[in-house]
């Protein structure tokens, strides 16, 4: 009597394996078809394709090797300053300004942390976006549209959007030449070299020809806010860290990350169990927060003295608090369920962190303005 059944699951699995089999052919079949084109051809041709081949294999182990290995990668990072004049300088001349003060003769924290992440970026790391192989794609398919070798390429491009954020506010508000109120040309040097584009190789389309690439120009800014730093040391610049410009600058971080938190609800709500994308917007609001945790970080130091004065102290520790939560998470695999769902929904956690620490700066923006 179980004769029937056992024949029935028996042409089942000879399906199963019959169906693999085919899979597995149409996957190698390209594959063997150049391996028997490559035994026919002559030796000089096969040098060059061979050579061609070896090339591409080794471009990619490199390109693996750079996505996967991420260099001193530190959750923690910030914890390792020491803000402060540097040792045998500790003079610090500062000029009351409108409810803080403008400091010259000592470096700025926000500078020289600006220019180690960016450092972090292009010099530790390779910078993901601007390689030929990440500008060619998975087979022509946008290596973002795959759930894999892009993680890295994300979290770079967050970083560098607190970097690129904070240039443009080092400039129009808080660096200026010492009895002017004339922008700094080192700072304006360094905002236009981290607002040039992400993905530039050596060569280009449009327009034809060679190009500097894209870490080139990052380099030259880590160069230009060093120049500024020690150009404050010498007296020669000013640093206004006065009330108002504190108020804009919490404000500017934290309309930008309002716009991450709305990108990641918007992806959250499509609640794809496999979703390509969910990664790449983990991880580039996950850089994000990298990067303003350690320039938060350093405005504690560089406005100490608007802090004290309005007690934002207990403020600033919870908003520090908040980045080491959000910073604790470092899934393997991202996923974007729904929040009742059987898989943790990183999504939603990530984007709940965004906006505590959004609403932490909303809140001292709120001390400041009274």
């Amino acid at each position: 009597m179980l004769d029937p059944i056992v024949n029935f699951f028996t042409r089942v699995f000879q399906w199963i394996g019959r169906g693999l089999g085919l899979v597995v052919g149409v996957i190698l079949w390209p594959f063997m078809w150049a391996g028997r084109w490559y035994t026919h051809r002559g030796w000089i041709l096969k040098t060059v394709v061979g050579a061609f081949v070896v090339g591409l294999v080794v471009l990619y182990a490199i390109f693996f090797w750079n996505t996967q290995r991420w260099t001193n990668f530190n959750p923690a990072y910030a914890d390792a300053y020491t803000f402060g004049p540097p040792a045998g300088n500790a003079e610090q001349v500062t000029d009351e300004g409108q409810e803080g003060q403008v400091k010259t003769c000592t470096t700025s924290g926000i500078v020289a942390v600006t220019g180690d992440l960016i450092d972090f970026d292009v010099n530790q790391n390779s910078w993901i976006s601007s390689t030929i192989l990440y500008k060619l794609g998975f087979f022509g398919v946008d290596w973002d549209h795959t759930p894999f070798m892009d993680n890295k390429a994300s979290f770079q491009r967050g970083v560098h959007q607190s970097i690129r954020r904070t240039a443009v506010e080092l400039v129009d508000t808080l660096g200026r030449v010492r009895g002017t109120s004339q922008i700094d040309q080192n700072l304006q040097d360094a905002r236009g070299a981290v607002e040039f584009d992400e993905e530039t190789w050596y060569f280009g389309l449009r327009p034809f020809g060679p190009k500097t690439p894209t870490p080139s120009f990052y380099r030259t800014a880590v160069t230009s806010l060093k120049a500024f730093n020690d150009r404050l040391l010498k007296c020669e610049v000013v640093f206004n860290a006065r009330a108002d410009n504190l108020a804009r600058f919490v404000d500017r971080i934290a309309s930008d990350l309002g716009s991450t938190a709305d990108i990641l609800s918007r992806q959250a709500q499509t609640q794809a169990w496999i979703d390509t994308r969910a990664d790449d917007r983990f991880w580039f609001a996950y850089g994000q927060l990298y990067g303003y945790y350690g320039i938060l970080k350093a405005t504690r130091a560089d406005f100490e003295g608007v802090i004290a004065t309005r007690g934002l102290g207990p403020l600033w520790d919870r908003l520090e608090q908040q980045f080491q939560s959000a910073l604790a998470i470092q899934p393997t695999i991202v996923f974007n369920s729904s929040e009742d769902g059987m898989f943790a929904t990183h999504l939603t956690t990530m984007g709940f962190y965004v906006l505590s620490v959004r609403t932490n700066l909303v809140e001292i923006r709120q001390v400041l303005d009274r």
